[in-house]
């Protein structure tokens, strides 16, 4: 695709626009998608599930224009005017969604990229009249110093942009949603004052993901540096909690446990993503993952490895294969989340 581009007359700076404006979408449709749901591509009749399927869906629609107002002109971008126009069938045509073949939250999801539509238009000093997420680049590239651009600018920018967006129905300070950070009764009990949001557990784990992915176009294609790239945490999702609960790190308490089989009425239990049983594993989920880390890189003598790497080629990928051996019909999470396909 890469090639493609750079044959069609794209410098580094467009090629880097376009994977921005990719990854914006396909990140953000990516929560859990369900134990049903797959994809088939067009082009290999290859079976593609979970977040991998959402990512080739992603690209496809991306490539056939399904994410832009100007189709006329045949580029492959995002823009504000498409996004805010996608229609929920759209997105369910394009993900092959059907009664068989059903995914948690396709209404869910399309609301949410019809919000990023508006947010970006509303962020014109950034994203440009249009609100191309990939005009981020270039506000980017004003703030360089030297090489480097700071992770801090450009978490301040997403926050910006995505606080708006997110369903209203999650926790508010002030009457303002917060995106994915929830009460934790343990912080409630423990906090000193009186201040509300001292017993809110924040992990924005889109968002983060999001800035991850985002930061290597930055690197690879525009051979430019991050500060303050250690001021990311770890994420809080399903395949690294769930890797965690299925080596018996952490165990769910009877009364929990009982509970959640009650609300799922199947073998594993199931919760709301606001319950606390949830709050708590995702807060004791980024702990162990901080812990891990550690020991892991301890035994990387002379070798480099970022968060981002751990998570991908480790414990991300430990927590999907033995989900798969202890699950091998669904390939599920150890503990079932009651999904609107916005959260993680």
């Amino acid at each position: 695709m890469l090639d493609d581009w750079k044959k069609a007359g794209c410098d580094n700076l467009e090629l880097t626009r376009r994977l921005i404006d990719l990854f914006f979408v396909s990140v953000l449709l990516d929560a859990g998608a369900g134990d049903s749901w797959a994809y088939v591509e067009p082009q290999t009749e290859r079976k593609y599930e979970r977040s991998e399927g959402i990512a080739v869906a992603s690209l496809y629609m991306f490539k056939s224009l399904a994410f832009t107002a100007s189709k006329s002109a045949g580029i492959p971008l995002v823009d504000g005017k498409g996004l805010e126009s996608l229609t929920t069938e759209e997105l369910a045509e394009g993900f092959q969604v059907s009664d068989k073949n059903p995914m948690l939250g396709v209404e869910s999801r399309a609301a949410l990229l019809r919000s990023l539509g508006q947010s970006l238009l509303a962020h014109s000093d950034i994203f440009g009249a249009e609100g191309r997420p990939g005009n981020l680049v270039d506000y980017m590239m004003k703030t360089a110093n030297d090489s480097t651009i700071d992770v801090h600018v450009l978490w301040d920018v997403l926050q910006s942009l995505l606080i708006p967006i997110w369903p209203k129905d999650r926790t508010t300070i002030g009457g303002q949603p917060i995106g994915d950070a929830w009460p934790l009764s343990t912080l409630q009990r423990q906090a000193k004052s009186d201040d509300s949001t001292a017993g809110i557990q924040p992990f924005h784990k889109l968002t983060q993901w999001l800035t991850y992915s985002l930061m290597v176009p930055f690197v690879r294609i525009l051979g430019m540096k991050w500060a303050n790239a250690e001021s990311l945490t770890a994420l809080a999702e399903y395949r690294n909690g769930g890797l965690f609960v299925d080596l018996e790190a952490l165990t769910l308490k009877q009364e929990a446990l009982e509970r959640g089989l009650k609300a799922s009425g199947q073998k594993l239990p199931l919760f709301d993503a606001g319950d606390d049983v949830i709050v708590e594993w995702r807060a004791m989920t980024v702990v162990l993952l901080d812990i891990v880390y550690e020991k892991v890189l301890s035994r990387m003598e002379g070798v480099h490895l970022t968060v981002a790497q751990f998570l991908e080629a480790g414990t991300w990928k430990s927590g999907r294969e033995i989900a798969a051996q202890r699950r091998p019909e669904t390939k599920s999470s150890p503990i079932l989340l009651k999904s609107d396909g916005t959260v993680f």
